[in-house]
């Protein structure tokens, strides 16, 4: 399964739907995790 965390669109905004910690346990687990660039 693919799981994407793309970035937020709103001025100002940095929060993603996805930490570094629970992106590690998804790949983890056999997941694919793609962050768009700049996310965050």
């Amino acid at each position: 399964m693919i799981i994407g965390v793309p970035k937020e669109i709103m001025p100002g905004e940095r929060r993603v739907a996805a930490s570094p910690e629970t992106a590690a346990k998804m790949v983890k687990d056999g997941l694919t995790v793609l962050v768009e660039k700049d996310a965050g």
